[in-house]
This record gives structure tokens, sequence and C-alpha cells, in this order.
């Protein structure tokens, strides 16, 4: 799905996404990524959402953000509380949901100024 160009300050916005990749700034990424509107997209979860730890929950939170938008795939799933303690402790908000979703909404948010934070699985994408 392709976004249409919104005139914001935000530096990083998802420009696309779909079955196998997330696209920033027309910049096409082929496995997760972290990033703010300030914060130039990064590698996070790689490994998908089994392989995820606290410390990866504990780098976003190093971000500042008021909220974290974490998009887990094609499907929403929810990581353990233990992985998440990082961002509770420092009173962090975040939301979870599908990573088509988790685009949308982190796009509404930086738009509107938030200081929020997207990290975004991507599923490997199907083989014909």
């Amino acid at each position: 799905m392709k976004f249409q160009a919104e005139n914001s300050e935000a530096g990083y916005k998802v420009s696309a996404h779909g079955p196998g990749f997330v696209e920033v700034n027309q910049v096409r990424y082929l496995q997760g990524i972290c990033m703010g509107a300030d914060t130039a997209p990064e590698p996070w979860g790689v490994e998908g959402f089994a392989a995820l730890t606290a410390d990866d929950f504990a780098r976003l939170a190093g971000l500042r953000p008021e909220v974290v938008i974490i998009g887990t795939g094609g499907t929403q799933r929810f990581a353990h509380p233990s992985l998440l303690r990082a961002l509770i402790d420092k009173g962090i908000g975040f939301e979870i949901m599908s990573t088509a979703a988790a685009c949308r909404t982190y796009n509404i948010l930086v738009g509107e100024g938030r200081r929020a934070v997207a990290a975004l699985l991507v599923d490997p994408a199907a083989q014909p």
C-alpha cells in the first residue's frame, strides 16, 4: 500500500508497506526496523517476533519516545510483559498491532508532532 505525501516536519515516515517490506521515505527495507521522526531507520527484530528480547525493547526506550508503536508482522501478536519491562518502567506508552496498522498509526502520530517510535517487523515475502 502506498501512502499519500503529507506536509509534515517529520523526517522519517512510512511511504509504503506490503508483504515482505516496509518503505520509509521511498527506501525499501526487507527486514524489521525501528525509527522515529528524527531517528533514521535501523535494523530491529530482524530474526522475527519469536526472537525478540528485553534488550530489543530497552533499545526502543533509549530513544526516549512518548509512545512506541510495535508492528508484529501480518498478524497482531502480544509480547510477554517481561519483554516490555523497559518501556513500562519508564512510563512509555506502547501499542501492539499488525505492521500495516502500525505504519498508519505511526504516520498519524508523527504528523501530529508526537514523539513516537515505530518498531516494525516484516514477515518474509511469500515465495511463488
